[in-house]
């Protein structure tokens, strides 16, 4: 399949869960067009898109300027240009260094055995439910939501509200652009107030230290720390959600059983695991999702190509995350240790902040789950799935297991 027809192929694609979509084969860099008709440049080797990501001649801050052209259909709130993923050097660097600190490894780390009690009392009320039981009800959903709310003081917020907002902001076609803009003006004053409160009365949570370091450091407007702030609400559950669901269809759906049974056993085993599946089952089946894009503010050479100053460049991450030169073609060893990094998360000055918090969360609930359900398996067979589409992520709605 041509980088092209992967783009525009994309909302055609048959409901099949994400680790069995067809992914473009890794190659040069080839000229597709994003559903606007804006044409971009498509990378799919993992050298490419590792150097255009770190790449200084590739930039975020382009793609918004004046004479930048159409990138999405319907606004998301990745588009927010004043937003940290949204700008580059000097003025990234000062919004990223107001909340870096917070997701260090070390830092996460310290975060290791409260989250490790939050998973083993979910899979306790699972398992306590009954066979069968909705493992997205009760599992993957309300971890990472437990999570973030807990990190950022958020309790007593109205989860069924946040879930609005978050796919809201992460629509690609579930949603009008009107329904869209409002949610994310309530989102937004969501924040704002929220920025305000805790910096009236700072407490020991990730907002208040955000508010103070931007206060301390200066230059960081209230409109960067608000889109700051709602972006970790939505950014640190949507992912480890949505990998989480995906995750246990991949595992569950194919003759797993004895790596699913490794997996409860052996901690360092999940810890692996979730590594190669963070790398070969994708957050989503759209390759020109907006934060894989850059625009080129020179000429660039990229894969033997020259990229024109002013070009849109698409970075195809999870094509990539499976080149052959990079890593083994064929069948995947789940506990293989990964020579090179993926690139699920990102590389250079916008790799993911929250990447160690989601690895964490991931590999502890794959391996508390499967240690106390080492036979579980889907209820009802894949093409049953009931999926959240139109959205720029795609997991079960429900997922259905039984033991």
């Amino acid at each position: 399949m041509t980088a092209a027809a992967n783009i525009e192929a994309s909302a055609a694609q048959p409901l099949v869960p994400l680790h069995c979509l067809l992914r473009a084969q890794p190659g040069p860099p080839k000229l597709a067009a994003l559903p606007t008709g804006t044409p971009v440049w498509v990378l799919t080797r993992h050298a490419d898109v590792r150097q255009a990501l770190a790449h200084p001649g590739f930039g975020r801050a382009a793609l918004y300027a004046p004479d930048a052209p159409p990138l999405t259909l319907t606004p998301n709130i990745l588009d927010e240009p004043s937003s940290m993923l949204n700008s580059d050097g000097p003025d990234h660097q000062l919004v990223r260094r107001t909340v870096q600190r917070a997701f260090t490894p070390r830092a996460i780390e310290r975060w290791r055995p409260w989250v490790d009690g939050v998973v083993r009392e979910l899979v306790d009320g699972l398992v306590a439910s009954g066979s069968p039981a909705d493992v997205v009800a009760g599992l993957t959903k309300p971890l990472p939501v437990r999570v973030i709310s807990r990190l950022m003081e958020l309790d007593g917020l109205d989860m069924d509200r946040l879930g609005h907002w978050s796919d809201h902001a992460l629509s690609t076609t579930a949603y009008t652009a009107e329904e869209i803009r409002t949610a994310l003006a309530e989102f937004g004053a969501f924040g704002y107030e929220l920025v305000q409160s805790r910096r009236a009365n700072p407490g020991e949570d990730l907002v208040s230290s955000l508010v103070q370091a931007a206060d301390q450091t200066g230059g960081v407007s209230e409109v960067q720390l608000t889109q700051l702030t709602i972006g970790l609400v939505v950014a640190g559950h949507e992912t480890t959600m949505t990998s989480f669901g995906n995750a246990l269809v991949y595992l569950l759906d194919a003759d797993h059983g004895d790596a699913w049974r490794r997996i409860g056993a052996d901690l360092s085993a999940a810890t692996a695991a979730t590594e190669q599946i963070l790398r070969t089952v994708p957050l989503g089946d759209r390759t020109s999702a907006p934060g894989q894009l850059r625009r080129a503010v020179t000429d660039v050479e990229i894969g033997g190509v020259l990229i024109p100053e002013g070009a849109i460049i698409a970075c195809d991450a999870a094509a990539a995350n499976l080149d052959p030169d990079v890593y083994p073609p064929g069948p995947v060893d789940l506990f293989a240790p990964l020579g090179t990094p993926s690139l699920t998360f990102g590389a250079g000055p916008h790799h993911c902040l929250g990447a160690w918090l989601a690895r964490m969360e991931l590999e502890l609930g794959l391996h508390h789950l499967a240690r106390a359900l080492p036979e579980l398996r889907l209820a009802a067979p894949v093409e049953e799935i009931a999926w959240r589409t139109g959205l720029l992520t795609r997991s079960p709605l429900r997922l259905e297991v039984a033991w």
